[in-house]
Parts: C-alpha cells; sequence; structure tokens
C-alpha cells in the first residue's frame, strides 16, 4: 500500500485522479499530433489532385514489397505492445518485460528498413535539393513528391525513435519491478503513444506507395 501512495504524485489526491490527468494528457497530446500529421497529408492530397499523372509516377519508384514488410512490423509491434499492457494490468512482470523489448525490437527493424529505402532513392537521385536526377516535363512535380515523402516519412520516422527511446525506459522501470497492477499508467500511456505512430504509417502507405499507382 506504501508502495503504491508513493507513485502518486504529490500534487493529485489520489491514484484515480492522477491516472485519470495522465490520460486526458496524452490524448490532448495525440490530438495535436494529429493536427501536425493533418496538415502534410492535406498537402499531399492538394498537391496530388493538382499533378496527378506525375505523382502516380513517381510513386512506383517506391517499393511496395520493403513498405508491405514494414507495414507488417509494426502491426506486430501493436500487438506485442498490447501484451505488454495486458502483463502491467496483470502483474506479469516478465511478459511486461519480454514484450516490452519485442516492441522496441520490431521498432528498429521497422527503422533499418526505412533506411535501405532511404538509401536506395539516394542512390537512384530520388532526394529533392540534393540528388534528383529525374528529367522531363514531369520532374518539377516528382521532385515535390519526394520532398513530401521524405518529409512525412522522416517526421513519422522521428516520432518512432521517440517512442522507442520511451518505450525503453518504461522496460527499465518495469525491469525494476516498478509498475503494479495498481500502477501501470505510463506503461499504458506509452502504448497509445505507440499506437498512434503505427497508424500513422496505415495511413502513409496507402498514400505514398499504392493510390498513386492508379493515377495514371
Amino acid at each position: 500500500m506504501a508502495e503504491h501512495a508513493a507513485a502518486v504524485a504529490h500534487q493529485f489526491d489520489d491514484a484515480e485522479q492522477q491516472r485519470g490527468a495522465v490520460e486526458l494528457g496524452i490524448w490532448i497530446f495525440l490530438a495535436t499530433e494529429v493536427m501536425f500529421f493533418g496538415g502534410m497529408f492535406t498537402a499531399f492530397t492538394a498537391y496530388r489532385w493538382l499533378y496527378p499523372e506525375a505523382f502516380a509516377h513517381a510513386s512506383r519508384h517506391l517499393d511496395v514489397l520493403l513498405g508491405g514488410i514494414n507495414t507488417v512490423i509494426l502491426i506486430g509491434s501493436s500487438l506485442t505492445m498490447v501484451l505488454a499492457v495486458h502483463g502491467a494490468r496483470h502483474g506479469h512482470r516478465r511478459m511486461l518485460v519480454v514484450f516490452l523489448a519485442l516492441t522496441m525490437l520490431l521498432g528498429t527493424a521497422f527503422l533499418g528498413i526505412k533506411a535501405i529505402e532511404w538509401s536506395d532513392k539516394w542512390q537512384h537521385g530520388l532526394v529533392p535539393g540534393l540528388r534528383f536526377t529525374l528529367t522531363g516535363a514531369d520532374a518539377g512535380p516528382e521532385e515535390l513528391f519526394f520532398f513530401l515523402y521524405f518529409a512525412m516519412t522522416g517526421v513519422h520516422a522521428l516520432h518512432l525513435i521517440i517512442g522507442i527511446a520511451v518505450v525503453g525506459v518504461v522496460l527499465v522501470l518495469a525491469w525494476r519491478g516498478r509498475y503494479t497492477p495498481e500502477y501501470h499508467n505510463p506503461v499504458e500511456v506509452t502504448g497509445l503513444y505507440w499506437h498512434f505512430v503505427d497508424i500513422v504509417w496505415i495511413f502513409l502507405l496507402p498514400m505514398l506507395y499504392l493510390i498513386g499507382r492508379h493515377g495514371a
């Protein structure tokens, strides 16, 4: 009981009040993230409407197989995160630690594959402003497509890196026995952030890799 009381910050009356405040905070934060990514999605949609053929042609330079593999990896990481939260709720410390570690591993694998994709774009001269070799009447809009591609996937990768770091901190605390069935709110909040990052990718995949292939 003393351990549980110690987990409640001094500004809160009890654990329930603290839990509610934390959950409200993460949902407000995620709402701002939705608006942030929504702005990029809107910009991409508007430019794709203006340059449908150029965007369709540029999209064909993306590797659908690697994009699909990364999608499976992130879906798997959402599953491992769900299992980690389940372990926290029921006091299964080993389950919590193992599935947090697997979540980090899958997130790192995603970044590794994404790095391979980015490297391939560099080798084929598809990096706007630095190494862009496409020519022709649609070269300008195609370069715009890849600018948006790197902007959106880059920001998503940054969010994933932050997520991996946060999961790592939660993992260390879980290993030390910090969380109990009565106090595991940080695990659940981290899970919400992780699922959000995964959902963003679910939108990025068809927008960048699939939809454009039917534009021309």
